[in-house]
């Protein structure tokens, strides 16, 4: 899966976690909400995401596949 597609499931699962939250327990879970979506806006027009560089750190590569540490493109000559 893309680095793209990772950061939008990610960001689809804490929208609705925070709606659910602001439902049941308070609203105020909605200032998380505005959060990300505000986090979302910022990268369209900044070409920086957070989200994304915490990805690439987790192993989640520029063509989106995940490598295992013992993947012999990664290794050194």
């Amino acid at each position: 899966m893309s680095t793209e597609r990772w950061i939008r499931l990610i960001a689809g699962i804490f929208i609705i976690v925070s709606v659910g939250l602001s439902y049941f327990q308070s609203r105020y879970w909605l200032l998380f909400t505005l959060f990300v979506g505000l986090n979302l806006f910022q990268s369209a027009l900044t070409r920086w995401c957070l989200m994304e560089d915490i990805l690439r750190r987790f192993g989640v590569g520029g063509q989106g596949q995940l490598r295992a540490p013992s993947d012999p493109a990664r290794a050194r000559p």
